[in-house]
């Protein structure tokens, strides 16, 4: 097996065109050894996925993209422009999968905007048994270092840390060709050197190939109510979203 785990990884159950089973086919085609799921906001997918995994002899890592409100759950406030960021929560164990499936329940039942969001609070009461990523370019602390803000990205930092620990959180850089993610890794890297935090290389995948790009588009415009013509649709800026291998991750 190659020495590469997907960490980052969405399916069907969210917004990816990836369904467990051709993952796993994939994955094994690939010589993937672990691979984890991180479907936005929702957790319907996992079963599936755990059994398309133990189905081909991939390790599974139960996770989730949270949404995390700018401020608390309850307050239906926008910070920046923004009611949501994103956050990388991943199970470590089994009491870290029954905080991670409390906390998205509580998203839905209580903090739902737009979005089911978590809080800091909820962060706080059920880190135990997780391991956090700091996320893509929608993340926090991403988003102050792409405004320039590094006191702003050194405290969230430091939010994070006491929350849970060295052990427990990373931050999280990503390369799929899009020009902010050059200056937001610059940051990430200059955090990690002098607040002494692991760092962590991922691949935001939404889809199998290349090719499937188009297929992620469509799907995106049905979701926001859009069409494929419209410019003011999600869009992803890159078609770099698909699952790579060891050596297409290594160059990066």
């Amino acid at each position: 097996m190659a020495n590469k785990i997907d960490l980052h990884t969405h399916t069907t159950a969210s917004d990816g065109t990836l369904t467990p089973t051709e993952l796993m086919a994939h994955a094994r085609e690939l010589g993937l050894s672990t691979v984890a799921i991180t479907d936005h906001g929702v957790m319907y997918g996992v079963i599936d996925f755990y059994r398309a995994c133990k189905a081909k002899g991939v390790h599974p890592v139960i996770g989730c993209e949270v949404y995390l409100a700018p401020h608390s759950r309850f307050d239906r406030s926008y910070m920046n422009g923004e009611w949501h960021s994103h956050l990388i929560l991943l199970c470590e164990n089994m009491t870290g999968y029954r905080n991670l499936i409390h906390m998205v329940s509580l998203g839905f039942s209580e903090g739902f905007y737009m979005k089911p969001r978590i809080d800091m609070e909820l962060l706080r009461q059920h880190s135990e048994g997780l391991i956090c990523l700091s996320a893509c370019l929608a993340g926090v602390i991403p988003r102050a270092l792409a405004e320039g803000d590094m006191d702003g990205a050194y405290e969230l930092c430091e939010q994070f840390l006491e929350i849970f620990d060295r052990d427990h959180f990373y931050l999280e850089v990503q390369d799929h060709g899009i020009d902010v993610q050059k200056k937001v890794n610059e940051g990430l890297f200059q955090l990690a050197d002098e607040l002494n935090i692991g760092l962590v290389a991922t691949n935001d995948a939404h889809y199998l190939t290349k090719k499937d790009a188009r297929i992620q588009d469509v799907l995106m415009s049905i979701q926001m109510g859009k069409t494929v013509d419209d410019p003011t649709r999600m869009k992803f800026e890159t078609e770099e979203f698909y699952i790579k291998d060891a050596d297409e991750m290594a160059a990066l």
